[in-house]
C-alpha cells in the first residue's frame, strides 16, 4: 500500500538501536515517515539514532532527557505525528519482535476503516516466555470484563495503527499510564469512546538476543492497579455500556439478520 502523507510510523526506543536501521528501511519502503522517540537512551545509542535520522529527511528523532517509559514515548510520538500533519500512526517496537511483512495488512485495513484502531493479534511460537503468556491471558480476561465484550482480542500488542484525532484527544484529556500499562489502557478507553477495534493476526517473536525492558514485579503491579481502575471505570459506565451494546446488537440484527455473539 502507498501510505503517502496521511500515515507515519512511531517507534519508542530505549537503548534499542541495533535493528532500527533495518526497521526504518522497511517503513520508508512503504512510504511511511518514521518518528523515533529516544526515551533517554545511553549516549552510545543516542548517537546511533542521530546518525540514522541524518540519513533521511523522513526520519524524525525526538529525544527525552528523562526516561518516561514506553507509554510516555508513544504518547510523545503520537502527539508529534499529529503536529506534523499526519492522520494515522503505525506503532511498532524497536527490538524486531514484530513481523514487518504484516505492515501492509495493517495499513490496508486502516485505510478501509479509517476511524478504527487497527491492532496486531499476536501468533506466538515457542520463544515466548511462559510467564508472559500467562500474564497476557489474565489481562485478556480482565479486558473482557472491562469492555463487556469479546471484541477486544488483545490489548498488549504494540503493533497497531492509531487514528490520531481520537487517540490524541484521549491522550490530552486523560492521564494514561506511561509504562507497560499504556497499550492496555488506551485501547480499553478508546473502546469506551466507541472507537471500533479490528485485529490482524501477526507473528511475534521473542529473539534470543532480544532485550526486554519489562520489569516483572513493578510492571505487573502497575498492570494490576490499572485493571482495578478500569473495572471501577466500567462499573461507573455500566448503564451506558449496556445500552450501547444493546443498540449495536439490534443494529447488527437488522442489517444482517443475525447477531454476532462476539460483538
Amino acid at each position: 500500500m502507498n501510505a503517502g502523507k496521511h500515515y507515519c510510523a512511531v517507534i519508542p526506543s530505549f537503548n534499542h538501536s541495533a535493528k532500527l536501521a533495518q526497521i526504518s528501511s522497511a517503513l520508508l519502503a512503504q512510504r511511511l515517515a518514521v518518528i523515533i522517540v529516544d526515551d533517554a537512551s545511553s549516549e552510545t545509542h543516542n548517537k546511533i539514532l542521530q546518525t540514522l535520522s541524518n540519513e533521511s529527511d523522513d526520519i524524525h528523532l525526538v529525544t527525552h532527557h528523562e526516561n518516561q517509559g514506553k507509554g510516555g514515548a508513544v504518547v510523545t510520538g503520537l502527539l508529534t505525528a499529529q503536529k506534523l500533519g499526519y492522520s494515522h500512526a503505525l506503532q511498532l517496537d524497536a527490538d524486531g519482535q514484530h513481523d514487518l511483512n504484516d505492515i501492509n495488512s495493517l495499513l490496508i485495513l486502516s485505510a478501509k476503516y479509517p476511524r478504527a484502531l487497527i491492532s496486531g493479534q499476536p501468533v506466538y511460537d515457542s520463544s515466548i516466555p511462559k510467564g508472559r503468556l500467562w500474564g497476557r491471558s489474565i489481562t485478556h480476561f480482565w479486558v473482557h470484563v472491562e469492555t463487556l465484550s469479546l471484541q477486544v482480542k488483545d490489548t498488549m500488542c504494540g503493533f497497531r495503527v492509531y487514528p490520531l484525532e481520537t487517540s490524541c484527544q484521549l491522550i490530552q484529556q486523560v492521564n494514561l499510564g506511561k509504562r507497560m500499562d499504556f497499550d492496555i489502557e488506551i485501547m480499553v478507553r478508546l473502546f469506551w469512546r466507541n472507537v471500533d477495534i479490528k485485529f490482524v493476526p501477526t507473528k511475534v517473536d521473542y529473539p534470543e538476543d532480544g532485550q526486554s525492558h519489562f520489569r516483572a514485579i513493578h510492571d505487573n503491579v502497575l498492570i494490576s492497579w490499572l485493571h482495578t481502575r478500569l473495572v471501577i471505570g466500567m462499573l461507573l459506565r455500566l448503564p451506558y455500556l449496556l445500552s450501547h451494546r444493546l443498540f449495536k446488537r439490534n443494529a447488527e440484527s437488522k442489517n444482517h439478520g443475525v447477531v454476532n455473539d462476539d460483538s
